[in-house]
Formats: structure tokens, C-alpha cells, sequence
């Protein structure tokens, strides 16, 4: 769909079961309109090196595929897969006449004040709450399928990419970060390196699963049971991971909250339902899968402030960068320490 499509379908279109006007909400890869009841998610025509929604043909198989993924964890929120028609000019959504111009996932709107990044900027997210969490992501983790094949390396390669923003935020954010920046990246060298055979017997060992991908606290809702929402679904390397990578996100987003209670507390319930932590080099290579998300929401945000509209916005977004540096720098010297 075009963003005038979408602008139509915003403001003269129609929705199924929903009589008022929807709130649209765009990111980097979809447009969401949230209706009195309903959800309705359709995603960019866009082509990156890790993401293909270019034809309709692929935006409707990766709509069929969200909706299957997320069932594995998200109850009865994922409901359908619905076409987006257009018929003299009008746009709607429904089975209606009309040529088919794309497709949405369609979901039940959940109360967005029960979301986990918002209860924690709150202090409302209890320690009921993590250890209820904590067995259900333990639970999906036990029955999700096992990936034997692998680039054990492939994290490493990752942990390299923030590199590339070195010059960026040396000039826009300090002259530190490019120091932190390299040191952590031949930290993580070093590591993988000291470590490849211990990764290589966990994927052996079937610690590798076919996980959510993109668990941290705002794709969680507390309805007061637990509900993760939106895995990853337009590329299967980045949810074919390691349990304890998928869990050091959200553990790494608790300690960025400034909650390493809950952090502890999580991982402490998690390894109780399913223990992956058995060593030493195990724990360590938590902190490595830590420190690896850290660097990627630095990154992200980087990149992000680069597109910032205003001064006052790169500022604000740059500082979101320096904390995940910060935190990702904690972690290196762990493994440092030890």
C-alpha cells in the first residue's frame, strides 16, 4: 500500500466491526491502526538486507506467518489475516467487492496501560508478576522447536556492526563512546573466540530453540497473566537463538530500567523451570548475551537519531545511546573481571 492508501483508509475508509475512527501508529515496518475493539497491522512495502515485504505476495505470507508464530504465546490476541480492498477509489478492510491491494493482521486490542515498559516506569510490576513470566517464557521455551544448524559466530559478527557507528556518535555524542565502542568490540572478539566450542556444544546440546526473537518489556502485556506479543516473523535467524540470548534481552531491558532486582529475580525462576544455566562459562556467556543486546538497542538508536527531526529529538534519542553503551560497557567488564 501506498501512504496514500493509507490515508485513505485512515480517514473515508471502513473496518470490520468498528464504527469510530481508528489511531494510526507507524514504525520503521508497519502502520498499526488501533480501532474500538480490534487491531489492524499492515506492513510497509519495503525491502531491506534482513527484512523482503516488497511484493504483496510476501507482506500476505509474513501476515499468515506473524499470526502463526505468535499463537505459540499470545493465547487468542492474534485472530486473522484480512484483505485490505479498494473499490472507486474508497479503501477498506473486509470481505467486501474490491481489488485486493494488501493484507492485516488483525488482533484484539489489549489495555495499553497493562504494558510491561509502561508498569515499570510506574513501579508497578510486582515480583508476582517475573516469576509468573518467568514460567510461562520457560514453558514456551521447553516446546519450542530445537535448531540443530547454526552460525554459532553469528553473534559476534552482530556485536560488529555497532562499529560502524563510531564516527556518528563520536561527533554528535561524546569521544568516549567511540572508546567504548572498541574496546567492547574486541571484548566480544575475544570471547566468542575463548568460547566457540562452549556455544557450539549448547546448540548440540538443543539450548538453540525457535524462540519469540524480540522479548523485552514493551511487547509484553500484564493482563495480570503475562501475554508476549509481536515476535519476530520476517526472518527466522533472528528467533533461532539461544534460550539464554532470548532472555538476557529482557533481563538487559530490566537492568536499563534499573530494576537488576527483577533482572535476578527473572533469571533465577527462569533457570528454575528450565535449566540452561548449569556453569560458570554458562553465566558468563549470559552476561556476553547481555552486553550483545545492549549493543543493538544502542545501534538501533543510533541509527534512529540520525533520523530525528529536530535537535531537541536527536538529543533526546542520543541519550537513550549513551545509556545502552553505558550498560553494555558494564557487562564487558564483567567479563573482564572474571
Amino acid at each position: 500500500m501506498t501512504k496514500e492508501q493509507i490515508n485513505k483508509l485512515l480517514l473515508e475508509g471502513s473496518f470490520p466491526e468498528d464504527l469510530s475512527r481508528p489511531e494510526l501508529i507507524e514504525t520503521h515496518i508497519s502502520w498499526v491502526f488501533l480501532c474500538n475493539r480490534l487491531v489492524y497491522k499492515i506492513k510497509k512495502p519495503i525491502h531491506y538486507s534482513f527484512l523482503d515485504f516488497s511484493t504483496i505476495e510476501a507482506r500476505k505470507y509474513y501476515c499468515e506467518r506473524e499470526v502463526e508464530l505468535n499463537r505459540r504465546l499470545s493465547d487468542d490476541m492474534y485472530l486473522d489475516v484480512q484483505t485490505v480492498r479498494e473499490s472507486s477509489g474508497n479503501v477498506f478492510i473486509g470481505e467486501k467487492d474490491g481489488v485486493i491491494i494488501d493484507h492485516a493482521v488483525r488482533m484484539r486490542k489489549m489495555d495499553r496501560e497493562k504494558q510491561m515498559d509502561l508498569l515499570l516506569a510506574s513501579n508497578k510490576v510486582t515480583q508476582s508478576d517475573i516469576q509468573h513470566l518467568a514460567e510461562k517464557i520457560a514453558s514456551f521455551h521447553k516446546r519450542a522447536n530445537i535448531i540443530y544448524e547454526k552460525d554459532i559466530l553469528d553473534v559476534q559478527k552482530k556485536f560488529n556492526d555497532l562499529g560502524a557507528e563510531k564516527d556518528y556518535l563520536g561527533e554528535y555524542l561524546n569521544s568516549n563512546s567511540s572508546i567504548i565502542i572498541s574496546q567492547a568490540i574486541d571484548m566480544s572478539y575475544a570471547f566468542m573466540e575463548r568460547n566457540k566450542d562452549l556455544v557450539a556444544a549448547r546448540l548440540k546440546a538443543g539450548y538453540f530453540r525457535d524462540c519469540h526473537g524480540d522479548l523485552h518489556s514493551r511487547n509484553i502485556f500484564l493482563l495480570p497473566s503475562p501475554l508476549p506479543f509481536d515476535c519476530i516473523e520476517f526472518n527466522d535467524d533472528y528467533r533461532q537463538i539461544d534460550v539464554l540470548n532470548e532472555i538476557a534481552f529482557l533481563c538487559m531491558d530490566l537492568d536499563a530500567f534499573g530494576r537488576q532486582d527483577l533482572s535476578d529475580l527473572f533469571l533465577s525462576c527462569y533457570n528454575d523451570f528450565f535449566p540452561s544455566i548449569k556453569t560458570e562459562k554458562d553465566r558468563k556467556l549470559f552476561i556476553y548475551y547481555k552486553s550483545y543486546r545492549s549493543n543493538i538497542r544502542a545501534k538501533v538508536n543510533s541509527l534512529r537519531s540520525r533520523d530525528s527531526k529536530n535537535d531537541a529529538e536527536r538529543k533526546l534519542i542520543l541519550s537513550e545511546v549513551d545509556k545502552y553503551l553505558k550498560l553494555m560497557n558494564t557487562y564487558i567488564k564483567q567479563l573482564e573481571n572474571n
